[in-house]
């Protein structure tokens, strides 16, 4: 029983990690395949990686259609 309640958090900061990271990727190649240059597609990926729900807000609004 006490081996569940350690190893659940464990998980879930896992998953939560592992989510980040795809989205993160994700902005990046769509910032890509939109055209924007590399530079700011790096600046894009930082961004979600260190500030992950304000920052995908933020992409979302400031793409090019």
């Amino acid at each position: 029983m006490g081996g569940i309640s350690v190893l659940l958090p464990f998980l879930f900061i896992l998953a939560l990690n592992l989510i980040n990271i795809l989205i993160s990727i994700w902005a990046y190649r769509d910032s890509r395949q939109r055209g924007n240059s590399k530079e700011f597609s790096i600046i894009v990926l930082v961004a979600l990686l260190f500030f992950p729900i304000i920052g995908l807000i933020v992409y979302l609004v400031i793409r090019k259609d």
